[in-house]
């Protein structure tokens, strides 16, 4: 049975919140239903923003993220980031991106210039 939509203010009103979604999961758009899986869904982004929030990718996974998403190679990444060997330390962390090489990215893979910019891992793996 559906509860009455509320703010989610709770550990015990995120669960229910969640309970109540897996139950709509496969509403139709345009239903009340729907309507219903929709607005959960807003609430339980708004809470888990709030208490569960996310730091941002580093900037050498999200570009590796996005070769995945694409299926481009390394060779792909040439125009962007410069010559084999730079791509390579780049990837392996032993270089950080130039702001040239942050706005190629940008432009051309579309990957957020706030994830791009941010430091690397490469100092701890080094």
């Amino acid at each position: 049975m559906a509860t009455e939509l509320r703010p989610i203010r709770s550990e015990a009103d995120y669960e229910t919140a969640l309970k109540e979604v897996e139950r709509l999961w496969r509403a139709k758009s345009d239903t009340p239903e729907g309507d219903r899986l929709d607005v959960l869904a807003t609430l339980i982004e708004v809470y888990e923003a709030k208490y569960y929030p996310m730091d941002p990718p580093d900037p050498v996974e999200a570009i590796r993220f996005r070769m995945e998403q694409q299926g481009l190679t390394r060779k792909d990444l040439e125009p962007m980031i410069g010559p084999r060997n730079r791509v390579a330390d780049v990837l392996n962390r032993k270089r950080s991106l130039s702001i040239d090489m942050i706005r190629q990215l940008h432009e051309q893979l579309g990957i957020s210039a706030e994830v791009l910019i941010r430091p690397s891992r490469f100092d701890k793996v080094a």
